[in-house]
């Protein structure tokens, strides 16, 4: 087989690059901690990852930029810097990175509303003492006056109080018209599972539950002042706790009781009637009736979470954000209908679990959460991320502003890292609207660089906008800095569109690698044809002929392949040697030729990959 001219083994002089081990070999990028877990967000990366690629291209006092800042983990990892970690400190020894740890600036811009405020918050934290004693206080009296909201009997009539409460549509049989819980019908335990067939009780003819229609109820809704029509779901299974002893039962008379009760508490003045922003996630199904944010959370999460709201807002400024930071940090993921349980292998019970991030998805059997002991647990981790922060050297700059426009000289950044949108993989304002409704400040989407039907940006006009901003970074940054940039996509369009935007921009790929995320986002594993592992590109300042590829796609792939230096069965896999087929072209100055989903369907084709699913 001719040789190709292969980027990892000749060009750029790659075994002489001072970083080589940085890009040489996946770095992973882990997916806890207090900063990782902080805060909910879509496709955000390990500020310690980040902060080894800062540490390794800049010396302490760099200014670097990132202009997708998102939650802002760009700027935690420069503020990391100054006193790393140990588990930092051993990846950077392991590897023989020339680091000088000590402080790095920076400065995010970032066009979300919710993704400016999270940034703002978690870069500049306030005194962790101070706002766990008014976080703590904001809980314990809402609870004191309102905690009977979660008031619940054990089996022996014990008082209690709720855990959470599993909620189950109602289903129309297509056969005999007779209407069943999705829960009686689909729910078994030991094991639990969740079939996805009806059996109807009545005539017994066997369906598809998710193709069945969904019982709809019509009632008046308050807040819009008019009557909606909506899924009809009833109380499923009640699961609670008394003293320290947990327990679960059928739904009993007390507990329509309360509900009575709750229907006639008044909801807050603060809740904001505010109309949903649809885009491309909505779905007529288990979309239905939900045209505002109320209509995303049971009656009695809406009222305690709007109750501890409106406390937070008698705090002083200095403290305010940090506790609605605490709030929404719960919010969407746990407070809201979207919650919902799963059948794991080998459990008694389903498993309760938090929203699907990246799309707004509501189960036919959704989960109301006990909202006080959630955010309860939640405080220690927003308390432990400040601690990390707090008093840190370094200063990071936090702008709601587009990237298209950056309001800083020419050639006055050091570095740059960021992760630009990745096509239509997200659209983050769409998915931020619950929490961006609460802070009352919404994204202004004219310059949101997404592949989005209903913004229509098709792809040509996502190129545009990241060429814009791309111009932008090679404008500011200066003549021998680099640029980090992450990106994932299963789409061969998409990667060219980047190529275009950056090639356009007057920045050139010097190198390659991989950014290891150890446990890959819903997206990533779900979606047919999803890429594992996101490429990484080093881009500079310089203009570079293309190289010249004298093999075909699939010789490539087999080479990339055999390489001596990825014999870890994690890196001998199709997902992993698409990410690396990726990087290859890319370095050498060409198209990506072909996407995720026709690479994976050759890979099953060749006795190699099979040879490597083995070891």
């Amino acid at each position: 087989m001719p040789k190709t001219n292969s980027f990892h083994s000749k060009n750029f002089g790659f075994a002489k690059y001072p970083l080589a081990s940085l890009y040489g070999h996946a770095l992973p990028a882990r997916r806890n901690g207090p900063l990782y877990n902080a805060f909910p967000y879509p496709t955000k990366i390990d500020p310690e990852a980040i902060a080894l690629y800062i540490a390794s291209h800049t010396n302490p006092g760099a200014t670097v930029f990132d202009g997708f800042a998102g939650s802002g983990t760009t700027g935690l990892a420069a503020l990391l810097c100054q006193d790393p970690p140990v588990s930092l400190r051993n990846e950077a020894k392991r590897r023989g990175l020339p680091v000088e740890w000590g402080p790095r600036n920076a400065v995010l811009y970032e066009l979300g509303s919710l993704g400016a405020f999270v940034a703002r918050t978690l870069n500049n934290p306030p005194d962790p003492v101070r706002f766990h004693k008014a976080a703590s206080e904001v809980l314990r009296s809402t609870i004191a006056d309102f905690g009977w909201l979660y008031s619940a009997n054990d089996l022996d009539g014990r008082k209690g109080e709720l855990r959470h409460i599993v909620w189950s549509d109602r289903i129309r049989c297509g056969s005999c018209g007779h209407v069943a819980s999705l829960w009686d019908v689909c729910v078994s335990f030991s094991p639990a599972t969740i079939d996805p067939l009806f059996r109807c009780p009545a005539c017994q003819s066997t369906q598809r539950a998710g193709s069945l229609e969904r019982v709809i109820e019509r009632t008046h809704d308050e807040l819009i002042g008019t009557c909606v029509d909506r899924r009809h779901r009833s109380l499923a299974r009640v699961y609670g706790i008394t003293d320290r002893s947990t327990w679960q039962r059928d739904p009993v008379s007390d507990d329509f009781d309360l509900l009575e009760r709750i229907e006639r508490e008044e909801i807050p003045a603060c809740v904001p009637v505010q109309e949903v922003i649809w885009g491309d996630l909505h779905r007529r199904g288990y979309h239905m009736g939900m045209s505002h944010l109320h209509h995303f959370y049971t009656r009695r999460n809406l009222i305690a979470f709007a109750r501890l709201w409106e406390r937070a807002d008698d705090l002083d400024t200095s403290l305010r954000d940090a506790v609605r930071f605490w709030l929404l940090s719960y919010n969407t993921s746990h407070s809201t209908i979207m919650t919902r349980v799963i059948a794991k292998s080998n459990q008694t019970d389903l498993v309760v679990t938090s929203a699907q991030p990246g799309v707004l998805y509501v189960s036919g059997l959704p989960v109301e959460k006990n909202t006080f002991r959630g955010l309860g647990r939640k405080l220690s981790t927003i308390t432990s991320a400040f601690k990390s922060i707090h008093g840190r050297c370094g200063h990071v700059s936090v702008y709601q502003k587009s990237s298209c426009t950056v309001d800083l000289q020419d050639s006055s950044i050091d570095y740059v890292f960021t992760d630009p949108p990745f096509g239509s993989n997200i659209p983050y304002s769409e998915i931020s609207f619950l929490n961006e409704a609460w802070l009352g400040t919404f994204t202004d989407t004219a310059e949101e660089a997404i592949v989005n039907r209903a913004q229509d940006k098709p792809l040509h006009e996502y190129q545009k906008l990241l060429t814009t901003a791309l111009s932008e970074v090679q404008r500011i940054l200066k003549r021998d800095g680099n640029v980090t940039l992450v990106f994932h996509s299963a789409s061969a369009t998409v990667w060219n569109a980047l190529r275009s935007a950056y090639t356009d921009a007057g920045l050139n790929v010097v190198n390659t690698g991989i950014l290891d995320k150890k446990q890959g986002s819903f997206k990533q594993v779900t979606t047919n044809g999803a890429v594992r592992g996101d490429p990484i590109l080093l881009l500079r300042k310089q203009e570079t002929e293309p190289r010249i590829i004298t093999t075909g796609v699939w010789e490539v792939a087999a080479e990339l392949n055999s390489d001596a230096r990825y014999l870890d069965p994690s890196e001998r896999t199709p997902e992993r040697l698409y990410s690396r087929l990726v990087s290859h072209f890319l370095a050498n100055g060409h198209v990506v030729p072909i996407d995720a989903s026709d690479f994976y369907r050759w890979c099953a084709t060749q006795q190699i990959f099979e040879a490597n699913r083995v070891r």
